[in-house]
Parts: C-alpha cells; sequence; structure tokens
C-alpha cells in the first residue's frame, strides 16, 4: 500500500474508487474553525480538498497516484469551477519529499497509510508542517475492527496508530479529540470498518 503503482492500480480499478462526499470526522471537527492554508494528506479523489476550499480554505491537495489527482484535477473543473482555483494538486510521496516547515494551519490526515518508522522521519515532517496555532486532524480506522489483517490482507500495525502520534507530540501541542467514534458514513466495499480513531491537536502559538 506505499507505492504509486499500488494506488494508480487501485484507482484505476473503477470508474470512481470513494463516495464522492468529504470524511464525516473531517467535517465534524473543521466546520467552524477559521479558514486559512491546509494541507490534504492522501487527498485521493479530491472530496476532502473540494469541501474545505468550498469553505475558504487554500488547500494543497497531495497523493501519490497520478491516477487520482487526474480524476480529482477533472471533477474540480467541472463540478467545483469557483474553487478549484483554490485547490493545488501536488504528486508526491511524503515520505521521500516532506512538506514545508510551519507552513498550514490544518494538516488533515484521513484514513491515509502512514508507514510506520523506526526514526518517524515522515511523521515528525508532517507535524512540523502544522503552523503555529494551527491543528492536526488525524483520523483512521480503529485497529481492532475488523480483527487485524483485514480483506486486503492489510496488517494495522505496520502503520501509525493515533497512539503513536500523540508519543511524538511535545509540549507544545495540546491534544483536544482522542477518542474511538462509530462511523457516520459507509466504507468502500473492501474496507469493512464501522469504527474510526480520531485524534484533533493543535500546536500552541
Amino acid at each position: 500500500m506505499d507505492d504509486a503503482q499500488f494506488w494508480d492500480e487501485r484507482f484505476g480499478s473503477r470508474d470512481q474508487l470513494f463516495s464522492g462526499s468529504p470524511n464525516g470526522a473531517l467535517v465534524a471537527e473543521v466546520t467552524g474553525v477559521p479558514p486559512g492554508q491546509a494541507l490534504d494528506v492522501g487527498c485521493g479523489e479530491g472530496a476532502d480538498a473540494l469541501w474545505l476550499a468550498s469553505r475558504g480554505w487554500r488547500v494543497t491537495a497531495v497523493d501519490i497516484s497520478r491516477v487520482a489527482l487526474e480524476r480529482a484535477r477533472a471533477h474540480a473543473a467541472d463540478a467545483f469551477p469557483q474553487v478549484a482555483p483554490h485547490v493545488a494538486w501536488v504528486r508526491a510521496d511524503l515520505s521521500v519529499t516532506p512538506p514545508p516547515t510551519g507552513a498550514f494551519d490544518l494538516v488533515s490526515i484521513q484514513y491515509f497509510p502512514l508507514a510506520y518508522q523506526p526514526d518517524h522521519r515522515t511523521a515528525r515532517g508532517l507535524l512540523a508542517s502544522v503552523a503555529p496555532g494551527g491543528t492536526l486532524l488525524f483520523v483512521g480506522h480503529e485497529p481492532s475492527d475488523p480483527p487485524p489483517g483485514d480483506e486486503r490482507g492489510v496488517d494495522p500495525g505496520r502503520y501509525y496508530q493515533p497512539a503513536q502520534i500523540v508519543e511524538l507530540l511535545d509540549d507544545t501541542w495540546t491534544v483536544q479529540v482522542r477518542e474511538v467514534r462509530p462511523r457516520t458514513t459507509p466504507t468502500p466495499a473492501d474496507t469493512p470498518h464501522s469504527h474510526d480513531t480520531v485524534l484533533r491537536a493543535q500546536r500552541s502559538r
């Protein structure tokens, strides 16, 4: 799940991989937050990025998949012409090219398979990209739901969970939300999860 070929093939396997609606946890946690600069990590087909842009955010939407980005860019131009200019679609591997330091008022990581590294290089790069006063929103599938090794053979132990991200936060951060909650929207057919883990933390000014 960590390379461009995997994701190009997955997005290319059907005309639309995801629902086209923004993720429920993003809507719940960001509605009412004053807009600024946002980083959408693993933006996929762009629903989250376009929702943010429609609410005044200027969004850098990053994905490793060329197929996903081409689909997102085309959909934005066709269905959201007013807000499309407020989204920059960027193809990048954040484990190789980290985002700029202190650049984003919101870093949104929604179900992104952030591979665990002993030196935490990629995770620390994402944390460092949050501006003073900014917010990190890290949302994933609750790892015990279903049991380890889901229908795609994915081992959740290979990827960061909220508890591991919290361990990387120093005293310049305040954890505002850390909980497991039922999903409000259906998952894709091959990800049969019913609960999400939600971590929201703010960097001090």
